[in-house]
């Protein structure tokens, strides 16, 4: 369905585009409406929250990348939009323990996935507005409970926690609008307001980072460093200075409930704060810091997270490019040790073939792993490492968007207290079939 609906509409939009692009041309002929058609032009490329930002600077959320980022999707105008599409969608065979070492992997067909349509439009000569939207099928598609994947935690399911699988995401994951005023070439200031959406905490989102997005799976340091992408009720004000840009944030701290078709409470209880610097075009920056209010819904107790990231991206040649990122998150809960997590991921591409590799280590706590106290104790901390490996290969061109083959495999290495439920060194292989937008 999700695949349909997005050549139906990259068809649509390319068959528009180049209409655009055909009448644009017929209008250079006239030497007076030049100007003007590349002012409008300029304008329409602009950043979400900035007229003076270059559009590749735009994240998940309000979160910056470097403007070095590639930036793929399907564009196309109308005489006062922008609009863009932009989505992922794989078709995978996961087996989260192939080599049979525990009792906790699980394997599965299984399709990841998610839809982003946005548009903006200039008001006046210095404001701007904007709507985005993000759509998932995870939940009809994967089930209620996802898809496998070792030690992942987080969110609830039939009352149970859902461990060592990645939960679905809601159908409606982003629904957002904002309005940004440029003060100055070197200032902006905006408001950003969704239900769903995502506050001013860690990096952009791992689904829309550009080192992670030949990776199908969502990070097990997911609910360390930028869980927060799906939240219900959200409202950031943001002010930018030259490289410099501050926010700030108040949102609904528990994350969303099992049922995902539907819209949460929204209860505004918890906020959060973010400063991020780009200081050239190869790299974005940020700290953050939120008071989490409750985040679980079966496990009573507020969170106080912490994040820091850098993102790199550079072009090395015609047909090459490099994307990396690094990010440390920890969470504090109130009467327990804080709980860290470091992620550092990076893909190369050349042409048609992306490689791609995460190496993740974090302490996951009794709660996340679902343990028994009386074993272990109430206040036991696991140390958890994953590396992963993959590639990505283009195998045809559709309309506007491609279809690859790619794999790729997960080493685990985990305290050794656990080795009777998960055994010693347990591995993980997929195999699936990639669509998303061509590079624009």
């Amino acid at each position: 369905l999700i695949a349909l609906l997005c050549f139906t509409l990259s068809e649509a939009m390319a068959q528009h585009y180049h209409h655009t692009e055909t009448q644009v041309k017929e209008q250079h002929l006239h030497a007076d409406s030049t100007a003007e058609a590349h002012t409008n032009q300029h304008m329409a490329m602009s950043h979400s929250f900035s007229l003076n930002l270059p559009m590749s600077r735009n994240g998940s959320g309000t979160a910056w990348l470097p403007d070095a980022s590639p930036m793929n999707g399907v564009m196309f105008h109308t005489p006062k939009w922008m609009y863009m599409l932009h989505g992922n969608l794989f078709v995978r065979y996961n087996n989260q323990d192939f080599n049979n070492k525990g009792t906790r992997g699980g394997s599965e067909f299984d399709a990841p996935n998610w839809l982003m349509f946005m548009g903006q439009r200039q008001v006046g000569k210095n404001g701007q507005f904007r709507f985005g939207s993000m759509l998932s099928l995870d939940a009809p598609l994967g089930g209620g409970d996802g898809y496998p994947l070792l030690f992942q935690s987080g969110e609830a399911y039939k009352g149970k926690a859902i461990v060592d699988r990645q939960h679905p995401h809601d159908l409606f994951s982003e629904l957002s609008l904002s309005y940004s005023h440029a003060m100055s070439q070197k200032t902006d200031v905006f408001v950003y307001l969704a239900y769903p959406g995502e506050p001013a905490l860690g990096p952009v989102a791992f689904m829309h980072r550009p080192s992670a997005l030949a990776n199908p799976d969502a990070p097990i340091t997911h609910h360390w460093i930028d869980a927060t992408h799906v939240t219900f009720g959200v409202a950031t004000l943001g002010f930018r200075y030259g490289k410099f840009k501050v926010e700030a944030s108040s949102f609904t701290g528990r994350e969303p409930d099992e049922h995902r078709y539907d819209f949460d409470k929204p209860r505004f209880d918890s906020f959060s704060g973010r400063l991020s610097y780009n200081p050239s075009k190869n790299w974005a920056l940020q700290v953050s810091q939120a008071f989490v209010k409750h985040p679980e819904i079966l496990h009573a107790g507020d969170i106080k997270r912490t994040t820091a990231s850098a993102i790199y991206s550079v072009e090395l040649g015609a047909e090459s490019r490099l994307n990396a990122t690094a990010v440390w998150g920890m969470n504090k809960a109130a009467h327990h040790d804080a709980e860290n997590a470091a992620l550092l991921e990076g893909e190369w591409s050349y042409k048609k073939l992306a490689l791609h590799g995460r190496y993740e280590w974090v302490q996951k706590g009794i709660e996340e792993l679902s343990l028994d106290e009386s074993v272990f104790g109430h206040d036991a901390v696991f140390p958890v490492n994953a590396f992963t490996m993959g590639f990505n290969y283009d195998l045809f061109d559709i309309a506007q968007t491609k279809l690859a083959g790619g794999s790729q495999i997960t080493f685990y290495n985990a305290d050794g207290r656990l080795n009777n439920l998960y055994g010693k060194n347990p591995m993980a292989i997929q195999f699936y079939l990639r669509w998303y937008p061509r590079l624009m």
